[in-house]
C-alpha cells in the first residue's frame, strides 16, 4: 500500500512538473505598441514563444515616452508571478527598480533594445547602435564631401538605443570628420508631428544645411515630411535609422538618401529565447549584439534587404 501511494504521489509530481512546464508565460514588454518596429519585434518574439511552446503575453504603453506606465506594466507582471520578463526599456534609470524587483522575485529578465543603468538583469539584446550610429556618420559625410554643416534629429531623453546611436554619429563626425559640423540638434520626442516641427525649425535656423540624421523612425518620418514639405529632396542629405514602407517609399523617390537598419525580428525573436533558456538552465549569454546594416536605394532589390524592411511579413 506504502509502495502504490508513494507512485501516485511521484506521478503527480510529475504531472504538475509537466503541467508547469507547459505553461511557461513570458511577458513581452516592448517601448510602445505604435510603430512597425514594434510588430516586427513582437512577430519574432512569438515566433520564438511557438518554438520553445510557452505562452507570451505582449503588453506595453501607447509611446516611447510613458514611463510610468511601462513601470506599471512590469510591476503587474511581477505580481502576476510570470516565468520570465522580456523588456526594451522606454528610460535608462526609470526601468532599474522595476527589473531589480522582477530579479528579486526569482524572475529572470532580458532587456532588450534599449538597456538599463546597472547590470541587473539576466541578458541584453541590442542592436550595436553606436556602430549603427558611426555608419549613418560615414554615409552622410560621404554624401556630402565631409564639409558643411548638418542637424541631428535625435529621438526623446533617456532612451539608450536611440542616445547610443546619437552620440556614435557625434563622436565619429567629430574624430574622423572635423569640417562636417553639427550645426543643430533638436529632439522630436518619438512623435512623428512634433519630429517634423523640430526639423522645419532647424531648417528654418540653418538655410545652408547640407544633411541630417534621424535617429529612430519617428523622427525619420517627421524630417522627411519637413524636407518634403521645403521641396528639398535630393538636395538636403537625408540618412535616417530604421524603417517603414513609407520611408522605404522615399528612399525610392530620392527623399531619403540612405537609411540604417536593424533586424527587429531576430532581436524579439533571441531575446525570448535568452529568457527560456535561462529557465530551462542553459547558459545564456549576459550580452548579444546584432549587426546593423546600411541600406541605399540601389540595395531595396536584394533578398537579405527586403527580408529586413518588411519582417511584418514572416
Amino acid at each position: 500500500m506504502r509502495a502504490k501511494l508513494t507512485l501516485l504521489a511521484a506521478a503527480f509530481a510529475l504531472l504538475c512538473a509537466c503541467q508547469r512546464s507547459g505553461s511557461r508565460v513570458i511577458a513581452v514588454i516592448p517601448k510602445a505598441t505604435s510603430h512597425l518596429f514594434w510588430v516586427a519585434v513582437e512577430n519574432g518574439a512569438r515566433s520564438a514563444a511557438a518554438d520553445a511552446k510557452v505562452e507570451m503575453v505582449w503588453n506595453g504603453p501607447p509611446s516611447e515616452t510613458d514611463y510610468a506606465r511601462q513601470i506599471q506594466i512590469v510591476d503587474s507582471m511581477v505580481a502576476r508571478r510570470v516565468d520570465g520578463i522580456v523588456v526594451a526599456a522606454t528610460e535608462r534609470k526609470a526601468l532599474v527598480a522595476p527589473i531589480e524587483r522582477a530579479m528579486a522575485a526569482g524572475i529572470p529578465v532580458t532587456v532588450f533594445d534599449s538597456g538599463i543603468e546597472g547590470e541587473n538583469y539576466t541578458s541584453f539584446v541590442a542592436t550595436n547602435n553606436y556602430e549603427g550610429g558611426a555608419i549613418a556618420a560615414r554615409e552622410l559625410a560621404r554624401l556630402t564631401d565631409g564639409m558643411g554643416k548638418v542637424a541631428l534629429l535625435m529621438n526623446a531623453p533617456g532612451s539608450t538605443s536611440t542616445m547610443d546611436r546619437e552620440r556614435g554619429f557625434e563622436e565619429t563626425l567629430a574624430k574622423e570628420f572635423p569640417k562636417l559640423v553639427i550645426a543643430a540638434r533638436q529632439y522630436g520626442l518619438s512623435d512623428r508631428g512634433k519630429a517634423r516641427s523640430a526639423a522645419e525649425n532647424m531648417l528654418t535656423a540653418h538655410p545652408d544645411l547640407k544633411g541630417m540624421f534621424c535617429s529612430s523612425e519617428p523622427s525619420a518620418v517627421g524630417g522627411a515630411l519637413a524636407v518634403k514639405a521645403r521641396e528639398l529632396s535630393g538636395k538636403l542629405k537625408l540618412v535616417t535609422f530604421d524603417s517603414s514602407a513609407d520611408l522605404v517609399e522615399d528612399l525610392k523617390g530620392g527623399t531619403i538618401s540612405a537609411m540604417v537598419v536593424q533586424d527587429p525580428f531576430r532581436m524579439g525573436y533571441e531575446a525570448v529565447k535568452s529568457v527560456v533558456d535561462k529557465i530551462a538552465g542553459k547558459p545564456v549569454a549576459k550580452r548579444v549584439d546584432l549587426s546593423a546594416r546600411l541600406v541605399r536605394r540601389d540595395d531595396l532589390a536584394k533578398p537579405e534587404v527586403i527580408r529586413l524592411l518588411t519582417p511584418e511579413k514572416k
